[in-house]
């Protein structure tokens, strides 16, 4: 898949065509190729309105005055002060940009390329009359070390894939589709692709994801895909699964139609794998990564499962289902049983899983929980702070289990109407054996609203980022 986002690269000198944009910070020289400074651009600056186009040599120039200070707020306010950039070079009908940045903190180059480049995004693939948008950045030879900015181009590509997926239409993404493009996906970045069909997941008897899909015209799949690095420095795998439901009516628990206008996004955990696995292998990282992913539609039918049935997991749990959009912990709960047979050193798992979550904190961060230990959330809290895409993370104590205890079966698939989130994390734990993060995305995997800086409407690529700072941490 080829995503709509511009290219970044590295030149000496900025191509004759090229808007030229400027990088400041408190003390930076301003440059002889602009002639003198003017009094009204030191009198802007330091009202701290920091973007202007500037006229000189016949040209204009793009200045931008960078944020004082190094903290994780700082360098977010620079990614946005790139996507700023980015929309100002856009109305200006500017093809290509070339950044200046003699002067400037690595950190703050990246920063600002990278939220520049995310903001460039657009998924156009449905318009008749495309809009189009700035094709590539240029950074100025020195500005950042060639291998940095090769990864913030990856990263940033990574996204773009996970974002494409996401406001792909559940009539084009079936789960088939999906396993046709981590195939492609796979070939062209370096990592391996199994799918199992549907007698291969009969015969692993996963009756979640069976189940889940009885309602539906298209057949489920359940997916493999690995990547081992060069001297892997992990000697067990690190595990991510991603809920791949690539459309939810809530079957018989029908959703409303407002409900389900966008719930093509329901696979953005899917997606979110994806992204990682492209750019970890395209970075040649030194792990062992292994994504795996059910994936199925949610439909209504007559051979659809109905509140109150039982279904059988594959590790032999039985399960009332009370509610058929909680359908999510069902596909995931055959997965986690999957995962045991590679002895992992850690699972982690992505699912747009409750609205429970969403409503919890907002769209400003995500929900997580699990059973890894202190070293591993530290790490990933880094990472967090790093990319700027944060959690908060809720307990799993053992009374939550209390309202999954059913009368008739193992345990049911909801608790009560409190603690949502944590109860239907509270069901995943009880498929793992292993140390285990759950990552409930349901409030920031799609931005229904405007674009919000770097972040567009629709898919957002939410939480590749940070998985991937915390991959390269380690």
């Amino acid at each position: 898949m080829k995503s709509a986002i511009a290219s970044l690269r590295t030149a000496s000198s900025p191509a004759e065509n090229s808007t030229q944009v400027w990088l400041f910070q408190s003390g930076t020289a301003w440059p002889a190729a602009l002639g003198a400074q003017p009094e009204w651009l030191r009198s802007a600056w330091a009202d701290k309105r920091y973007q202007h186009f500037f006229n000189a040599g016949g040209k204009q120039h793009l200045l931008v005055m960078l944020e004082d200070g190094k903290d994780a707020a700082t360098m977010e306010k620079i990614r946005k002060a790139g996507a700023e950039a980015l929309s100002s070079l856009q109305k200006s009908k500017a093809g290509s940009a070339f950044i200046h940045a003699q002067g400037i903190a690595t950190g703050k180059v990246a920063a600002f390329a990278e939220g520049a480049v995310l903001a460039s995004y657009r998924f156009e693939k449905y318009k008749s009359k495309k809009a189009g948008g700035l094709e590539e950045l240029v950074l100025a030879e020195g500005s950042l070390p060639a291998i940095e900015v090769r990864n913030i181009a990856i990263v940033c590509e990574a996204v773009a894939l996970t974002r494409d997926l996401v406001n792909e239409p559940a009539s084009v993404l079936t789960a088939p589709q999906l396993s046709a493009i981590f195939k492609e996906c796979g070939e062209a970045s370096g990592f391996e692709v199994e799918v199992l069909e549907e007698n291969r997941i009969q015969a692993l008897k996963m009756g979640g994801l069976l189940g889940v899909n009885q309602g539906s015209d298209e057949p489920p799949t359940f997916n493999i895909l690995e990547y081992k690095g060069q001297n892997p420095k992990n000697s067990k795998p690190l595990i991510l699964v991603g809920k791949g439901v690539v459309y939810d009516t809530g079957g018989h628990s029908l959703k409303t139609s407002a409900g389900m206008e966008t719930m093509k996004c329901d696979m953005a955990g899917a997606a979110t794998v994806l992204g990682v696995m492209t750019a970890a292998a395209k970075m040649q990282l030194p792990l062992h990564i292994i994504g795996l992913v059910p994936a199925t539609d949610n439909r209504i039918s007559a051979a659809a499962v109905s509140p109150g049935d039982i279904i059988t997991i594959s590790d032999g749990s039985t399960v009332e289902v009370l509610n058929t959009d909680a359908e999510g912990r069902l596909i995931l709960a055959d997965a986690l049983v999957f995962a045991k047979r590679y002895d992992p050193e850690l699972v982690l798992d992505f699912a747009t899983l409750t609205g429970a979550a969403a409503r919890a904190i907002g769209k400003e961060g995500f929900v997580y929980m699990g059973t890894a230990g202190d070293d591993v959330k530290t790490q990933l809290k880094k990472a967090q702070e790093t990319v700027y895409e944060r959690g908060v993370e809720f307990p799993l104590w053992e009374e939550y289990a209390e309202q999954l205890k059913s009368p008739i079966a193992d345990l049911k698939n909801i608790g009560g109407a409190e603690g949502g989130a944590i109860t239907a994390g509270k069901f995943l734990q009880h498929f793992t054996s292993y140390p285990w993060i759950h990552f409930d995305i349901a409030g920031t995997a799609f931005n229904e609203g405007g674009p919000l800086g770097y972040i567009p409407k629709g898919g957002t690529g939410n939480p590749v980022r940070m998985v991937l700072e915390w991959l390269r941490q380690r």
